[in-house]
């Protein structure tokens, strides 16, 4: 082995992909299970998807996705996707070669995993289990959260995995909005216990031309944990750069993109809200074990300051907001996304409201007319320009394409922002390299 090799197995094209015939279930059709039970069907496999919500079971009876992932509704409107609500439906003919798991796994309030879903789906598939059968867990999990699986199973059934039954963790690390393309890219980690469940998950993901990398189960659930919290944690800390800046009087952005000019290590990442389904709760996976605060608990509370940072700050800027206009662009956590979930704008707008403005103005070029926002109320969501007119205060939460227009609106001749309005530009939308700005200064003697 030369002294660059890997110290790790890396496998391609050594397992036979499954035969045509062969059956899949992907249990939750969310934004991970959705695309690849798709991606499995362009492949030539049979797919079962089991979804409990009846809103999305409905849109994909119709062929319709239920949310935005680029290339999903061709493949959608191609062929259609028998979906039923239940695990416990999949007997007899429906009775599947392989079970994918792709539910959701939040974080409790008080950095606990919360293994309902998982628990939930688990019982379900303890009653139609059979022989022979694959059970592979995708979701995003603490490590051993796979063993609980095998051992609720052994206790519901009988059967063991590894003997009677096949086990795997096989982790998705897509990102939202290039899902198909990275299934067909990115290297496919294969962990599982024993050789046969080894095998048998190779095979499956053998589907897509991609390096496969074989580990055991807890290693396949840290592997997935070690990725997203080193992005959290890279966040945090170009966050908490930025407010070390802002403490000593200098905008973070010009000082990020010259410390990062022609250097040819670690470049800082941007400041901005760290958030999402998988960033803002994955710290806590690793972090429920420990009985001290640690490195990741600490990059959370960083990041879960910024929301208040970003409200105190502008209001300070502004001579406070109470009774004014503010504008919010952007609601979903992530750039040019229809994902709402986890989102920090919601707490920046709850912070917002403790300073009693006249009116807050949602911008969000991916939702719909109207917003439903966490507490299950809703709002109306704003067209760009009608939002900064004669606003008083403007927030640029999120990146959006459709956002590169906000420049000229904010500043220059054709502004129509209030004059003397404050703008927070967490992501440099405008290109001031400021992350606070006076958009329209008051002329002395002026209106």
């Amino acid at each position: 082995m030369s002294a660059n090799a890997p110290s790790y197995l890396i496998v391609r094209g050594s397992f036979p992909p499954p035969a045509p015939e062969t059956t899949v279930a992907v249990v939750g059709l969310g934004r991970v299970g959705l695309p690849l039970a798709l991606a499995f069907a362009a492949k030539g496999l049979r797919v079962l998807g089991v979804e409990r919500d009846p809103k999305s079971r409905a849109a994909i009876a119709e062929q319709r996705m239920p949310f935005h992932e680029p290339g999903c509704d061709e493949l959608l409107r191609a062929r259609a996707l028998e979906v039923v609500a239940d695990v416990s439906e999949l007997t007899d003919e429906r009775s599947p070669d392989y079970v994918v798991i792709t539910v959701g796994t939040p974080l409790q309030a008080h950095i606990e995993v919360d293994l309902t879903q998982i628990a939930n789906v688990t019982r379900s598939l303890s009653r139609v289990l059979r022989k022979g059968q694959t059970i592979i867990l995708r979701s995003t999990v603490a490590a051993r959260t796979t063993d609980y699986v095998a051992k609720v199973l052994a206790r519901e059934t009988g059967l063991v995995a590894g003997r009677d039954f096949h086990l795997a963790f096989c982790p998705e690390r897509i990102v939202e909005g290039k899902a198909l393309v990275e299934l067909e890219t990115l290297p496919q980690v294969i962990g599982a216990d024993d050789d046969a469940s080894r095998i048998k998950a190779s095979s499956l993901f053998s589907v897509f031309p991609v390096d496969q990398l074989q580990t055991s189960l807890v290693g396949g659930e840290l592997i997935k944990l070690f990725n997203n919290v080193t992005r959290y944690v890279s966040f945090a800390l170009s966050n908490q750069f930025a407010l070390i800046a802002d403490q000593f009087g200098e905008s973070v952005h010009p000082l990020i993109a010259m410390a990062n000019h022609g250097y040819p290590r670690d470049p800082i990442a941007k400041p901005g809200f760290a958030a999402g389904a998988c960033l803002r709760k994955d710290f806590g996976m690793v972090s429920e074990n420990h009985s001290t605060t640690d490195m990741l608990v600490a990059a959370w509370r960083v990041n879960e300051y910024m929301p208040n940072f970003v409200a105190k700050k502008l209001a300070e800027e502004a001579g406070g907001l109470h009774q004014k206009t503010v504008a919010v662009l952007g609601y979903t956590f992530k750039r040019d996304t229809d994902d709402a979930r986890d989102s920090l704008t919601p707490k920046l707008i709850r912070y917002i409201e403790r300073e009693v403005p006249k009116e807050l103005r949602i911008v969000e070029p991916n939702l719909g007319d109207t917003l439903t926002l966490e507490d299950g109320s809703t709002a109306k969501n704003w067209n760009l320009t009608e939002a900064l007119r004669d606003a008083d205060a403007v927030v640029v939460a999120m990146n959006h394409s459709a956002f590169r227009e906000v420049r000229r609106f904010i500043l220059g001749s054709e502004a129509i922002v209030a004059p003397g309005a404050w703008v927070a530009d967490l992501w440099n939308v405008c290109d001031t390299g400021a992350l606070f700005f006076c958009a329209r200064p008051r002329v002395v003697g002026g209106p």
